[in-house]
């Protein structure tokens, strides 16, 4: 077993390279405290909408 990915590790890398779980617990808990969170934050969890809406409309069968 795998032990997860902090976010400290995970944000030094491509969101590409991410996986579809840690894409998900993180677009959560971000979209949790978004009225908190700051300008840097929200480009985060930006960038892990974009990911993750990236990887669904690749998903699709034709």
């Amino acid at each position: 077993m795998t032990l997860p990915r902090d976010f400290a590790e995970l944000s030094m890398i491509s969101k590409t390279r991410w996986q579809d779980g840690e894409l998900q617990y993180f677009q959560h808990a971000l979209s949790q405290i978004l009225p908190y969170i700051n300008a840097q934050g929200l480009t985060v969890l930006h960038e892990i909408n974009k990911e993750m809406y990236y990887r669904s409309e690749n998903n699709q069968d034709p």
